[in-house]
């Protein structure tokens, strides 16, 4: 597939006027003040290597407008970037881009396409508008630690995908993340802080207490797991453990006042406080914590 294949096969998908089509070298975007994110994903690191390219184009936006939706934003629209390699992967991922931005209303600016050498590397950089745009460093002594949704679903996806076998809705809960748009939507003007659950819930979490200058505790029990979660990999202390180190879920988790209610489906699963650092507890009991509290990158050597 040619980049010039390529492009017109671009210019099928939802464009966004400041786009001109895809002639031009550079976009123009008129929308105000705008929130701006960036994701890379990488094979081998972010998605498997047999992993449907439909899914990871998926995954790619997803991630990104996750980011947009711990800001309460409006998605303005996406950038992308792609390695361009083999015809059939590259005409299945965009089949899958044409799904997920119709599906968020999304709209491509546009981009930049190179020839791939080795592991597929794919970027993406989204705008939103209109934002509330919380931080994560507002949290405040008191506040309740609160996440949206269901916690290690993405994890165990992610061991079905490599297994090839369980219950399929866990394994598209780490192929085709749901961002939560109309929850940031309607969290973002009531919230102190708020992130999304990308790396895992306890470094997550410990990060939106460490730029607040805070401590957070996390009460393992009140951790919520989805049904099928609970069926496949287990209800115990480690089941809890392990879905709240595992990552993927892109979940928003949010500070509020004490004895404040949040205005969506939410699970109130910690407690912020003066001093600094992550403490455990489950059943009311302290627990020690795992050596790895998320995933972490790092360098070679």
């Amino acid at each position: 597939m040619t980049e010039a294949e390529f492009i017109a096969a671009l210019r099928r998908m939802p464009l966004h006027p400041g786009a001109r089509h895809l002639v031009d070298d550079s976009a123009v975007i008129d929308a105000g003040p705008l929130v701006v994110t960036t994701d890379t994903l990488a094979e081998g690191v972010h998605f498997l290597p047999d992993d449907p390219p439909g899914d990871v184009a998926w995954k790619l936006v997803a991630t990104n407008l996750s980011d947009l939706a711990a800001k309460g934003a409006l998605v303005e629209g996406v950038l992308l970037n792609y390695p361009l390699g083999d015809s059939a992967w590259d005409r299945a991922f965009l089949d899958g881009l044409a799904a997920v931005l119709t599906r968020f209303g999304a709209r491509l600016i546009g981009g930049d396409t190179v020839s791939k050498r080795g592991p597929r590397t794919l970027t993406l950089t989204a705008f939103g508008r209109d934002a509330a745009a919380p931080s994560r460093d507002g949290a405040k002594a008191g506040d309740g630690l609160w996440v949206t949704g269901r916690i290690g679903d993405a994890g165990l996806g992610l061991r079905i995908a490599r297994e090839g076998h369980g219950p399929l809705v866990l394994r598209d809960a780490y192929r085709r993340p749901m961002p939560r748009l109309v929850e940031g939507r309607m969290l973002g003007p009531v919230v102190h802080a708020m992130m999304d659950v990308s790396d895992g819930l306890l470094i997550d979490a410990a990060r939106m207490a460490r730029a607040s200058a805070l401590a957070v505790e996390i009460t393992l029990d009140t951790i919520p797991l989805s049904v099928e979660a609970q069926a496949f990999g287990g209800t115990d202390h480690a089941a809890r453990l392990a879905a709240a180190t595992a990552g993927d879920d892109y979940e928003l988790l949010f500070a509020l006042p004490p004895d404040t209610k949040p205005p969506v489906a939410a699970t109130r699963v910690g407690t912020f406080s003066p001093g600094e650092g992550l403490t455990l507890t489950d059943g009311g009991q302290p627990v020690a914590l795992p050596s790895r509290w998320g995933y972490e990158h790092q360098s070679e050597g």
